[in-house]
């Protein structure tokens, strides 16, 4: 198994894990919205960025939302919100769980809720 928070993927790699163009994946990058590890001119992707960019083509794709859109509904909302994915979706989204996109004033609720539900469920 892939540790999931280690930068191994190179550009190339990446992209075509994901079915896309590294030129695709350098506009992300230049919008904000993903921040692969940078060694030199080298890009670095982890499973985690792999995951993140496979839900934001989502959003692009097959939600018809806007590169400029996505980035300011993130301001407001996690991706979640945005994509309505199912809860079971989420609990595997490291975007949901780590990613640091939960709002700060409800990180700690969210959590807990979860928190609260997968212990509800087992």
């Amino acid at each position: 198994m892939v540790d999931e928070k280690k930068a191994i993927f190179t550009i190339g790699v990446a992209a075509q894990m994901l079915g896309v163009h590294p030129r695709t994946l350098r506009i992300y990058e230049e919008e904000g919205l993903i921040t692969p590890l940078r060694k030199g001119k080298w890009r670095y992707f982890t499973m985690n960025d792999i995951n993140w960019i496979e839900c934001l083509r989502e959003m692009i794709h097959e939600h018809g939302v806007s590169i400029a859109a996505v980035k300011k509904l993130l301001q407001y909302t996690p991706c979640w919100n945005i994509t309505d994915c199912p809860f079971e979706k989420r609990k595997q989204c490291t975007a949901f769980m780590v990613n640091g996109l939960i709002p700060k004033k409800i990180d700690k609720q969210v959590l807990r809720k979860v928190q609260n539900m997968d212990s509800k469920a087992a």
